[in-house]
């Protein structure tokens, strides 16, 4: 069973054991080749498309940061900012896509969490790339964020937020927002950091 969030639909993960939330995996999986081929596809390269999970944290003591395979900063699960990815799927191709693991028994450390995607590489339709976000959670029904608006040919999407409610709870609201890249994605949420260009 799983639970297909609408937008703005909010609902929560609680804490269910002492030691914490446990481990909280959101998935990213996508379609690597391009639907069109021929002048279609040439012109976005004819090699698939390349789409990037990421997030920005904001920690309890006020640090924030992003996550992703952009600059090298694939985080940490164990030690600050308690979260992780996995890796970097160029292609698509990979059975379990990209995985961010966000360490819920550190939750009284994390303020909040904005999950994102963008397309590094290769086309810039949404509807062909058919990426989808399962959210698994311990204990409970997997939460399903689908990409399901497409009239965007911006690079950037703001998919979910989990919200740190009272140490035992985190709220997580369907976004599925587009903006122009990191920067627009940051003042849209009010993050504040300082951007600078970066290449994998």
């Amino acid at each position: 069973m799983a639970i297909n969030l609408q937008k703005g639909q909010k609902v929560s993960l609680k804490k269910t054991q002492a030691s914490g939330l446990g481990e909280i995996l959101v998935n990213l999986n996508w379609n690597s080749q391009p639907v069109k081929k021929g002048f279609f596809s040439s012109l976005f390269g004819g090699s698939g498309i390349d789409l990037d999970l990421g997030c920005l944290f904001e920690l309890k003591d006020g640090r924030k940061g992003a996550v992703q395979a952009l600059g090298n900063s694939f985080g940490s699960y164990d030690h600050a900012p308690y979260m992780m990815l996995d890796g970097d799927d160029r292609t698509g191709a990979a059975a379990n896509g990209e995985n961010l693991r966000i360490n819920g028994n550190q939750i009284s450390q994390i303020k909040r969490v904005l999950v994102y995607t963008f397309i590094y590489e290769g086309v810039a339709n949404w509807q062909q790339a058919d990426a989808t976000v399962t959210i698994k959670y311990p204990g409970a029904e997997d939460l399903i964020v689908k990409m399901d608006s497409f009239n965007s040919t911006e690079k950037m999407c703001g998919l979910a937020l989990l919200e740190n409610i009272n140490d035992e709870t985190f709220s997580v609201e369907k976004i599925v927002q587009f903006y122009s890249g990191h920067v627009a994605l940051d003042q849209a949420f009010g993050w504040g950091m300082k951007w600078a260009p970066g290449r994998k």
